[in-house]
């Protein structure tokens, strides 16, 4: 099933912009759902430095000119409008007013380049005096983090051998906010970096970073879960995660003004790379030819590119709507925050972030190489693909659940940008760009119709599947590294081997070997596992320890100094007992 264990709020029984918590069916249509329930108390009564909430106060974007806002700030509440937030370096103010003529007549101000609305729906009160959310009570776990699928299919267990990551490189996730108090998380936090966007101004006391919902915090635990013996492991579990929480209580909107926010905070915080797995609300694609929507895209695009130029990288999910990102013909998803109504579009239509310039997206693969069947998918829009299906990672209260979505899929993406930062410091985001591509395995189109272009770039997985264990630097030069793919069944109290035919190594094996082994199996403590060299020796890597875990996902280190190493390998194993069976999925030698 590909529905989220955990569903997300849903407004007007419309799609969410979370990229990965509304259900979808199997044809990739979202599912509607009852909205969450709000996070903490009810606001109290509104106050404000800069207004009083009144009924039908919108919002709106004021575009000018970067650097000194003050006169354009000054023609707002001479306007009619208060100013709430002003982000001066990309010229953009976020204005509150309830006055119907106050868009049309900000636009004829000298320096205002642009004005739109962001929301079809009013600023909530609490927008003057924000909740914190809640401090939920923490669950305690059992020891124990066996290895998931999704970490071996991108080879994250392998890449753990080599780094876990740098705790200099900070990742910033934009979402529903983080807990940071869950177990798994706590130890990688950083509360100092940390802030609620939500409303579009930035707010720093303790806590307001906190989730709304679960989304952000299972996408945390994916990027950075601490490998600390409980729970699960994130893709860089050495890397400072911040939590810079965009959506807003009780509906998990993600307006415009918040991801502004959101990534000004990112650039002048020094995050390597952000996580983005959401579209900015209430438009699933903002069109230019609309004015309020070309001024939402204007200023979203200034807010990226001025973190990209302070250093960071986004990343966004690509979508769940299998809908294809190329041939854009309709919308029937927006406005989210009122009543949505069908429309046609255009290319020049743009989902956001994840569509603009410089940002990386992704794609969510189904187990293995397959396309997720809710992935969104586009011939020159796909950037990578990972997995998005059924992904186990940390809720809040200390517990943990499975979700499926391309926002799943994104957090996998940005663990091994964090990885890939860490490998080499001082890497820019157009350098990070270039090797999440460059070290991404290439997936073949499946016998699918829609899907174009060749296995090394294509409308369904962009560049490929990425590779962790490629990303911390650690691909064995030619010549030197062996790997076989075939699958071998292990049988009840049977023995199979799996060969590797060595060439063209001189003189002996090291004594440092690196036997990589794959072995899916329900009870591990039935088997012995060996090394099998030409001449016969056998090294024992596994002798029926682990009782009834699940899976061999290891590398094991053999002094096979004594051998000569071209000829044939074979990794031995030998199943002792009955009911449980399993497979070599793949096993590999480094000398």
């Amino acid at each position: 099933m590909l529905a989220a264990t955990l569903g997300a709020a849903l407004a007007f029984g419309a799609p969410a912009a979370l990229a990965g918590t509304a259900p979808v069916s199997p044809s990739g249509q979202v599912i509607p759902a009852a909205p969450a329930k709000t996070a903490g108390k009810a606001a109290a009564a509104p106050t404000s430095q800069s207004a009083t909430w009144v009924a039908g106060t919108r919002a709106y974007l004021v575009i000018t000119a970067p650097g000194d806002s003050s006169a354009v700030r000054a023609a707002v509440a001479a306007n009619g409008g208060t100013v709430f937030s002003n982000f001066d370096s990309i010229g953009v103010i976020v204005a509150h007013s309830a006055s119907a003529g106050f868009a049309a007549t900000m636009r004829g101000v000298s320096g205002v380049q642009q004005v739109g609305a962001t929301r079809t729906s009013d600023v909530p009160a609490d927008a003057y005096n924000p909740a914190l959310p809640a401090n939920p009570a923490q669950s305690t776990t059992p020891a124990g983090e066996p290895v998931r699928a999704d970490m071996s299919q991108i080879k994250a267990d392998q890449a753990w051998a080599v780094t876990t990551g740098s705790p200099s490189v900070k990742v910033g996730i934009l979402d529903t906010g983080v807990d940071d108090q869950h177990q798994d998380l706590a130890p990688n936090f950083n509360a100092a970096d940390s802030v609620s966007c939500a409303y579009g101004k930035p707010d720093t006391r303790a806590g307001a970073w906190r989730d709304v919902d679960s989304h952000g915090t299972h996408v945390a635990g994916t990027i950075a879960a601490a490998k600390n013996g409980k729970g699960v492991v994130g893709v860089a579990p050495g890397v400072k995660i911040s939590a810079v929480r965009v959506a807003e209580p009780g509906n998990s909107f993600f307006f415009a003004e918040n991801t502004i926010c959101g990534f000004v905070w990112a650039g002048d915080h020094g995050f390597k790379v952000t996580n983005n797995s959401y579209y900015t609300d209430p438009w699933q694609f903002n069109c230019p030819d609309n004015i309020d929507q070309a001024a939402i895209i204007e200023g979203v695009k200034r807010a990226q590119e001025y973190a990209e130029g302070k250093g960071s990288l986004q990343v966004a999910a690509a979508g769940n709507e299998n809908y294809d990102l190329a041939h854009k013909t309709t919308d029937s998803a927006s406005p989210n925050d009122s009543t949505p109504v069908t429309r046609t579009i255009t290319n020049a239509c743009l989902d956001i972030p994840t569509e603009l310039p410089g940002v990386v997206t992704v794609a969510a693969n189904g187990t293995g190489t397959t396309k997720a069947s809710f992935s969104n998918f586009g011939s020159g829009v796909i950037d990578v693909a990972a997995p998005g299906s059924d992904v186990y990672s940390t809720i809040p209260g200390g517990k943990y659940g499975t979700k499926s979505g391309t926002s799943m899929a994104t957090p996998h993406v940005v663990g091994v940008a964090a990885l890939l930062a860490s490998a080499n410091p001082g890497i820019t985001p157009a350098q990070l760009r270039d090797k999440l591509a460059t070290q991404a395995n290439d997936i073949a189109c499946p016998s699918d119709s829609r899907c174009t272009g060749t296995a090394a770039n294509n409308s369904f997985f962009g560049e490929g599947q990425v590779d962790a264990l490629k990303a911390v630097g650690s691909t064995p030069p030619p010549g030197k590294y062996f790997e076989n793919l075939a699958d071998f069944a292990i049988n009840d109290n049977a023995t199979v081997e799996s060969p590797i035919t060595v060439s063209g190594v001189s003189g002996n094996a090291p004594a440092t070997l690196k036997v990589g082994v794959d072995i899916k199996h329900t009870y591990i403590g039935d088997l012995k596992v060996d090394l099998v060299a030409p001449d016969g020796t056998v090294y024992t890597l596994s002798n029926r320890a682990g009782g009834g875990t699940d899976n061999i996902i290891q590398t094991f280190t053999v002094n096979a100094s004594s051998e000569v190493a071209n000829g044939l390998w074979k990794l031995r194993v030998n199943d002792n007992a009955s009911a449980d069976t399993g497979k070599i999925d793949a096993w590999n030698l480094t000398f």
